[in-house]
């Protein structure tokens, strides 16, 4: 018999099950019961759980030394992991701020932007533009870049109003039009924003180059991010890519980004970075904009306690270590390739799934009450939660993704396996998907909710 929790808990009705250990893409509860990870946690556990080198290199980093502060050391693993980072990223994105989370590190690359600029006498250039349907980071600074308007809707009064422009989001396009024909309506958009705000007051654009967590894979068309790339430099405006759950691989490429072939001025990485073994983030900087900084003030203003701790970054280290040795971005590309072809069959099995899409090993799923007219679930029918719960039962762990059309419907979920992940469990993961998907579309069915095809 468990006892009274004093954890806050995401719903505090809920009784959570209490993992036990973790191997490879499964999770196991202490009763025994194994989870297939289908989605890396919160698209986080990118190299599986147990991974013997990582915990190695955790001991022996344990065994010298696990913190010192950042104003008063350095450390080899420090200084490795940054270099093994600017090894991996596009361009000159060579300077590394080590933060905790992924939240941390989209605040300080938003205040590094605002700092550049001031450092060069331009202190009107303080906003960072944004679109809506994204997400940021939780904290007020990374949540006022978020358009995620069920997580802003209870902080408005403190937030700024950074989200400005629509996302690029073909399959409801807000535009009505279709690409190519539309000419990139979404990316052009930035352009009229600016007009409106003014470029003196624009200090950077950020974008997640895929929606994630508040759109379910959303994927721009191709030349989306060079027109956005050439407004921003056209108005002298830094454009920033929140790399939190796209980069260190998660898409088949170090960096989401890299399917554009754009080299953004600033970047943050979170989440797969450290897979989850350790809290461990980062905002990388152009030399450019430290060159500057460095001429002047020579200090970025921002810092947390457990920056850069030697621990986690010896930790990182290992994780990223572990990806090259093994392969893991290809590894990644393949599996992906093999898992949305079994979502695109899944499509044309039930009728409920709207649209698949995404890249590598991040993949969404729309969910919808008439396919051909696209028309959503309303939110109260709670779709995405009942999907999620249903497939957890099964034994298999999917990640929300519902609320994106402005926060009133909207259902999907996003599909995200570590890289580890086999042929065979791609197809178990399918298997469990398939069976639960069926049984919600019946219930959905039986209460009057979904459109089938054949009554189309």
């Amino acid at each position: 018999m468990r006892g009274h929790s004093h954890v806050i808990k995401p719903l505090l009705d809920k009784e959570y099950p209490t993992v036990s250990h973790g191997r490879g893409v499964y999770l196991y509860d202490i009763e025994g019961k194994a989870y297939l990870d289908g989605c890396s946690g919160a698209v986080t556990a990118n190299i599986g759980h147990g991974v013997q080198p990582v915990i190695d290199a955790m001991n022996e980093q344990a065994k010298k030394v696990c913190f010192t502060y950042r104003s008063q050391f350095t450390s080899e693993a420090a200084e490795a992991l940054a270099a093994k980072l600017a090894s991996w990223t596009p361009g000159d994105l060579d300077y590394v701020f080590f933060v905790n989370s992924g939240s941390e590190a989209t605040e300080t690359v938003m205040k590094i932007a605002i700092q550049y600029w001031q450092e060069q006498g331009r202190t009107t250039k303080n906003k960072v533009l944004s679109r809506w349907m994204s997400y940021h980071g939780i904290t007020m600074g990374a949540l006022s870049m978020s358009g995620h308007i069920l997580r802003r809707k209870r902080f408005i009064p403190l937030l700024e109003e950074f989200p400005s422009i629509e996302p690029p989001y073909c399959y409801r396009c807000p535009f009505n039009s279709t690409y190519p024909s539309c000419g990139l309506l979404c990316a052009n958009q930035l352009e009229q924003a600016i007009h409106r705000i003014g470029a003196d007051h624009i200090a950077a654009f950020i974008a997640e180059p895929i929606i994630g967590a508040s759109g379910g894979a959303v994927t721009p068309p191709p030349y989306y991010y060079q027109r956005i790339k050439e407004i921003c430099e056209r108005y002298n405006i830094l454009f920033i890519a929140d790399e939190v759950m796209t980069g260190n691989g998660r898409t088949g490429k170090p960096f989401g980004i890299d399917h554009w072939g754009v080299v953004p001025d600033l970047m943050a990485l979170g989440k797969g970075m450290s897979a989850g073994y350790t809290p461990m983030a980062a905002a990388i900087a152009s030399r450019r904009i430290i060159d500057i900084i460095a001429a002047g003030s020579k200090s970025i203003m921002s810092g947390h306690t457990f920056s850069a701790n030697p621990q986690s970054a010896a930790v990182s280290l290992s994780v990223m270590q572990y990806i090259e040795d093994n392969q893991l971005i290809t590894r990644a590309e393949e599996r992906g390739i093999q898992l949305m072809a079994g979502l695109q069959a899944l499509m044309q099995k039930h009728d409920i799934i709207g649209d698949v899409r995404g890249k590598g090993l991040l993949c969404g799923i729309e969910f919808v009450k008439n396919r051909t007219t696209k028309e959503p679930f309303s939110l109260n029918l709670h779709v995405t939660e009942r999907l999620i719960e249903k497939a957890m039962q099964k034994g298999l762990l999917i990640y929300s993704a519902s609320g994106g059309i402005d926060g009133q419907a909207g259902d999907a979920v996003l599909v995200a396996p570590p890289f580890v992940i086999s042929e065979e469990e791609v197809n178990e993961l399918l298997f469990i998907l398939d069976q639960s998907i069926g049984e919600i579309e019946v219930e959905l069915k039986q209460e009057g909710q979904l459109v089938s095809k054949e009554s189309v």
